[in-house]
């Protein structure tokens, strides 16, 4: 039987990598670990680190296909981020600059969420813990 233990990281192809690489880390907060060039590929690898631990893999390259990125559409529908506190994490990104969908409350759960996106269009999700 297949025993996953937890999810290693989450690679995510941006279409300017230091636009990317400045949102994730000035803007949410994540630490660069390492960085690299490939040069055969002409393309960057970071890796970065939400509170020590290894989350994301952001990559470039010269001419990546664009995606489609609406909550609703079929494949990976959004990234989730666990806060304290909904209400202050929006003023912390608008803050920034980033703009976040009105704040609505989980039918199932009755926590606070929303949701906002990276400079490709990714959707993001901020939710209450």
């Amino acid at each position: 039987m297949l025993q996953l233990t937890q999810i290693h990281h989450i690679a995510i192809i941006a279409s300017d990598y230091q636009r990317s690489k400045a949102f994730y880390c000035d803007v949410l907060g994540f630490s660069l670990l390492g960085e690299y060039y490939r040069e055969a590929r002409d393309s960057w690898k970071g890796d970065l680190a939400l509170n020590g631990q290894y989350t994301i893999e952001l990559f470039s390259f010269p001419t990546p296909p664009a995606r489609v990125s609406h909550p609703e559409a079929c494949g990976l529908r959004h990234l989730a981020f666990t806060v304290a506190d909904v209400e202050i994490a929006v003023q912390a990104l608008a803050e920034k600059g980033v703009t976040c969908e009105p704040i609505r409350i989980d039918d199932l759960t009755g926590k606070q969420c929303t949701f906002f996106a990276d400079p490709d269009g990714l959707p993001l999700e901020l939710y209450q813990a």
